[in-house]
């Protein structure tokens, strides 16, 4: 598991990406499990993540409509696959309107620079 935290920081809002490997539903559940018994992630507003399987695409906003979509085709045109990426959010106070959609992908982009 790679956590990269305090990436991206807007208004207030925070935010985290990590990943791993995931072959499945029930390996991306476990990466979130095991991503939330650390506590602060516990807490965040939104976990948003996607992983590319095999088998098939799997994502969850996770209340940041369409966030997992947005990983989900980033995933998709890097061809990673068998990977869970999952973008965290702790909200500020502020609404960020399609600026949130943008940070998303520029905490994916993050992540992939440095895998």
């Amino acid at each position: 598991m790679k956590v990269l935290e305090n990436i991206i920081s807007d208004r207030g809002s925070r935010y985290a990406v990590s990943g791993g490997p995931c072959q499945n539903e029930a390996d991306a559940k476990a990466f979130l499990k095991e991503l939330k018994r650390r506590k602060k992630f516990a807490k965040a507003t939104h976990n948003t993540w996607a992983c590319l399987t095999d088998i098939a695409p799997l994502k969850n906003d996770d209340g940041e409509s369409g966030a997992g979509m947005v990983i989900l085709r980033m995933l998709e045109r890097e061809d990673l696959r068998n990977h869970i990426i999952v973008v965290t959010r702790w909200y500020g106070g502020k609404h960020l309107g399609g600026d949130r959609f943008r940070h998303v992908q520029d905490a994916v982009r993050i992540y992939l620079s440095d895998t």
